[in-house]
């Protein structure tokens, strides 16, 4: 692209998150970010037609039609497809956000990685919550040295009644790959990995169980999608332990259904400071013990903008397009990293115990 173009965007799948995208791309054009939405793709004719008469843009069956009109799309559909987007995206020389997680097994997140890698464009990965304000602040006081070495993460994602409506492509295994652990669960996992700057994943130990959502009587609360009679065949809460190179660990609590308070809370813990931050209400504090005056617990609470994560996100994608470079941030290769977590979850339920993901290089070092 020349200096000054506008980016064009096109979206893929035009459901609920679609139109989350739509409205910040929209907010970034009213801004004066150089990007329009040309278009969207669904297989569905119903939403392409509420799709085209909210945002007042030509919509398509057939995803050749949307590329010919874009240079970049975003991939919001189901798990199971992303990988058909994804790559013929790719294929057509343009650059994707293709919505988390990479796809619905790690065979096909492969497939997507390898596809990116011989690319002309590149592929981001739609992580959102890297760009929540608190997280922003956390990581650049991590990076720089500010909390020594980080060497475990407490990572919360849970709901105490949130299972997505029941019956819907969420519920459905061979649509979505896995149920809580795979959809805010990866959020989770990929946050606290960013957090330590992904060290390599060594060992996983965990167990993903359905507790509520294939129940009779579960009680319907906080539930956005509609609750249907079809398929509920995935898991509805998770718990792990990832162990990373250098001993430094994870422990993961995912859940879409739970009889505790719901949590969006992550636990840092470094070698010179610690914090706590919230991904729900933005909030931040770090943990410190000083001696100035005498010996002290110093918490301070760091307070943050209320820009939205997804606005952030859309914007680095846009100037990413409008570069031609990739954005140095979501990449394929932490999604992929991430999907190998999720799946190794999966396995060590069926196994009942640890899965070994790869060496340790400090334990290689010492033999």
């Amino acid at each position: 692209m020349q200096d000054g173009d506008t980016v064009r965007i096109g979206i893929v799948g035009l459901g609920g998150i679609a139109r989350l995208h739509a409205d910040q791309l929209s907010a970034l054009e009213a801004d004066g970010v150089p990007v329009t939405l040309v278009g969207g793709m669904d297989i569905a004719s119903d939403a392409r037609d509420a799709f085209a008469d909210e945002y007042d843009v030509p919509t398509f069956a057939d995803e050749d039609a949307l590329y010919d009109r874009a240079d970049a799309v975003v991939v919001t559909t189901p798990n199971c497809v992303h990988e058909e987007y994804a790559v013929s995206a790719l294929d057509a020389g343009l650059d994707v956000l293709v919505e988390k997680p990479l796809a619905h097994t790690v065979e096909s997140a492969e497939r997507i990685a390898a596809a990116a890698s011989d690319a002309d464009g590149f592929c981001m990965v739609g992580f959102h919550n890297r760009f929540s304000p608190a997280v922003r602040a956390l990581k650049a006081r991590v990076d720089d040295g500010h909390f020594g070495e980080v060497y475990h993460v407490e990572a919360n994602y849970v709901r105490r009644r949130g299972v997505p409506g029941r019956g819907s492509w969420f519920t459905d295994e061979s649509a979505a790959g896995g149920g809580a652990l795979i959809d805010i669960g990866a959020h989770a996992i990929d946050l606290a990995l960013h957090v330590m700057d992904f060290p390599a994943v060594v060992e996983v130990l965990g167990t993903a169980r359905s507790t509520f959502g294939a129940r009779e009587d579960y009680t319907y609360l906080e539930m956005w999608g509609d609750d249907g009679d079809g398929e509920f065949s995935v898991d509805d809460g998770a718990h792990a332990l990832v162990r990373c190179a250098d001993g430094r660990t994870v422990a993961l609590e995912a859940a879409w259904a739970a009889n505790r308070p719901p949590d969006t809370s992550y636990v840092v813990e470094g070698s010179d400071a610690g914090a706590e931050f919230d991904i729900g209400d933005e909030t931040l504090t770090i943990y410190e013990v000083e001696d100035v005056g005498g010996a002290q617990f110093a918490d301070t609470e760091v307070r943050t903008d209320d820009t939205v994560p997804h606005r952030l996100e859309d914007r680095r994608f846009v100037e990413a397009v409008a570069a031609g470079e990739p954005p140095g941030t979501n990449t394929v290769q932490e999604a992929l990293t991430v999907q190998r977590v999720v799946d190794a979850i999966y396995e060590s339920t069926e196994t009942g115990s640890a899965v070994r993901l790869a060496d340790d290089p400090a334990v290689e070092a010492n033999d």
